[in-house]
């Protein structure tokens, strides 16, 4: 019997139909992947499963079956009985999803508290051995930490362990590796494939077709609300009957970077560059070169190093030691991982840009042109001008935030995980559009990303970072095809596709 059925299942929002006719099971200890771009109705298929939808959302369906349980006409506080008791959510940014102010522990006992008769210190016990149970080292002391205080990975772990505190038969987990690093996206994954080995339905949603071979059985393909294709792992991934599911795998292949001739003299050069907050170092003796016209990767696990060396580049911190010679007058300018929380809420894109045409001295007189210059450079529609933030995709957020970073006309661009949130194919949408603009502008890159095949394709050299410290460095092609050291053997093995 399947743990879940859905059958012909259609939501429509003022009167427009976003998922129409969709249907799939999913069977005790099986992982089912669900994949598409963004606006392919897959989150909003998911949030139906858990009655989540928006309160504008008509939903219906043929068959709606959780557990056993006919989910078709639940009210609000029917719903809430079924969540993390018979169905368990985890979500894409652990780090929003879980209470600030509330210790992991609590946290992982809350649906303890509502689905069980566990007196307050059975639930603390529990919770412990929860985290326990998705291999959090040094449980008990992790339970009485807040969120904050955890590293990405960590957080992944409790908010996993909260899902399973009410022992559900179903487990739907939204994007849960996006942001993680290879090693820490890796053992993530090993997790969930576990949890569904141990009897529970899992499903999937994901744009990475890489993590969606390490852990799931079966893919079913979403595209404008439907399904256009589904079926076994190895039948839909290496033998696609649909052209768009082909070329949705396309765009998460990656051709490295052919070798560069050209570049220029060293731009900046970091000498023994080191940084410590509250006493621990973040960056520890980084020595590097950056050349004219080259794109520099940056790669390691969260807490490496790479970001704040980064943030130092860009003169956001300042190096404790060591020294950032700059070989003459450079603009620097970042894109930030997180474009919908760098742009201010508040403001259109045009008023963002025109912001950043006024810090950069352009006349009052010239900016109206220019804004419409730099939406059209990064293939935006001068319409979209008229939005602010949350009104656009995740593409088009991130190619305004090249938009505004071009404003300021830079020398360099520093890159901080600029598509690790995008779908495959608006991904390679958004490197080709920074192939394009460094190449009409001479632009000079730095990448950091914890993508190592997406850093294969962009760039020439590569730094290495593990604990603060440039462990490896040299042309992308050479350390990625012949490692030396341990950490960045380990990078790579945690990245290449497993499949099951």
């Amino acid at each position: 019997m399947s743990a879940l059925v859905v059958q012909d299942l259609s939501i429509t929002m003022r009167g427009m139909r976003h998922v129409d006719g969709v249907s799939f099971d999913v069977a005790p200890g099986e992982c089912l992947a669900i994949v598409g771009e963004s606006g392919a109705g897959k989150s909003l298929t998911a949030s139906a499963l858990l009655g989540l939808t928006p309160d504008a959302a008509r939903v219906a369906a043929d068959v709606l079956s959780v557990d056993g349980v006919d989910a078709r006409d639940f009210s609000d506080s029917d719903w809430r009985e079924l969540r993390g008791n018979r169905i368990g959510l985890v979500s894409q940014d652990a780090l929003v999803s879980l209470d600030p102010l509330r210790r992991v522990g609590a946290e992982v006992a809350e649906p303890l508290a509502i689905h069980t008769r566990l007196s307050r210190r059975e639930r603390r016990d529990r919770a412990v051995e929860l985290l326990e149970s998705v291999s959090m080292t040094d449980a008990a002391r992790r339970a009485g930490q807040y969120p904050h205080e955890l590293s990405g990975g960590l957080r992944q772990r409790a908010l996993i362990a909260s899902a399973l505190a009410g022992g559900p038969a179903v487990l739907v987990v939204d994007e849960p590796t996006t942001a993680l690093d290879a090693t820490v996206q890796a053992r993530v994954l090993g997790l969930l494939r576990s949890i569904a080995d141990a009897g529970t339905a899992v499903v999937f949603i994901s744009h990475d077709f890489a993590a969606v071979r390490r852990v799931a059985d079966r893919v079913m393909v979403m595209r404008a609300g439907r399904v256009i294709e589904q079926g076994a792992i190895a039948d839909v991934l290496d033998a696609p009957q649909e052209e768009y599911t082909r070329e949705l795998i396309a765009a998460t292949r990656h051709e490295p970077r052919a070798d560069r001739f050209g570049l220029g003299d060293a731009v900046l050069t970091g000498v023994e560059v080191s940084k410590a907050f509250s006493g621990v170092p973040a960056v520890d003796g980084a020595s590097f070169t950056l050349l004219q016209g080259q794109t520099l990767g940056i790669v390691g696990e969260s807490g490496s190093g790479k970001t704040t060396l980064a943030r130092m580049i860009v003169g956001v911190e300042k190096p404790d030691s060591g020294e950032l010679r700059w070989n003459g007058e450079h603009r620097v300018q970042l894109v930030h991982q997180n474009p919908l929380g760098a742009f201010d809420p508040r403001w259109t894109i045009d008023r963002s840009l025109r912001e950043a045409l006024e810090a950069g001295e352009v006349p009052r007189a010239a900016r109206a042109a220019r804004v419409a210059a730099l939406m059209a450079e990064v293939g935006l529609d001068a319409s979209l001008g008229r939005r602010r933030p949350v009104q656009l995709s995740g593409g088009q957020r991130q190619r305004a935030a090249i938009a505004r970073a071009l404003a300021a006309d830079p020398d360099v661009l520093v890159l901080d995980e600029p598509v690790s949130a995008l779908d495959p194919s608006v991904r390679e949408k958004v490197l080709l559009l920074l192939g394009r603009l460094q190449r009409e502008h001479d632009l000079t890159m730095i990448f950091v990303s914890h993508d190592l095949d997406v850093v294969a394709a962009v760039s020439d050299d590569v730094l290495v970072m593990q604990d603060g410290v440039i462990v490896e460095q040299g042309p992308v092609a050479a350390v990625f095809a012949a490692p030396q050291h341990p950490f960045t053997k380990e990078l790579l093995t945690a990245s290449a596709p497993t499949p099951r």
